[in-house]
């Protein structure tokens, strides 16, 4: 058994994030080439966003501190601390609405 500590993670992250010129940081704590779920906490400075990208497979996004907004298509979903999404199979793409931190949660197409 592994235990981990997301509050420290999100501490760590978001000072990394602060610091890098992407406004990002992240790392898988569970999961890699041997498994198919995945999960990795990812910090967000305010205005950074992922740009739209395919799903690989299912997933879920969970805000853990912030507020992020969620966009598919036309559509957006605004998320702030404890909000769970069900990440769109569709392209689809993340921006930190403030300074935030989310646990990506997810399952590789088999």
């Amino acid at each position: 058994m592994q235990k981990i500590s997301l509050d420290a993670l999100v501490r760590e992250h978001l000072g990394h994030a602060v610091a890098a010129s992407t406004g990002r940081s992240a790392t898988t704590v569970h999961g890699g080439h041997e498994t198919v779920l995945r999960q990795t906490p990812l910090a967000l400075t305010a205005g950074t966003s992922l740009s739209e990208h395919e799903s690989p497979g299912e997933a879920t996004l969970l805000v853990l501190r912030g507020r992020v907004r969620l966009t598919g298509g036309d559509t957006s979903w605004e998320g702030r601390n404890g909000d769970l999404f069900t990440v769109p199979r569709a392209r689809h793409g993340l921006e930190a609405v403030e300074d935030s931190a989310v646990l990506l949660t997810m399952t590789e197409r088999g």
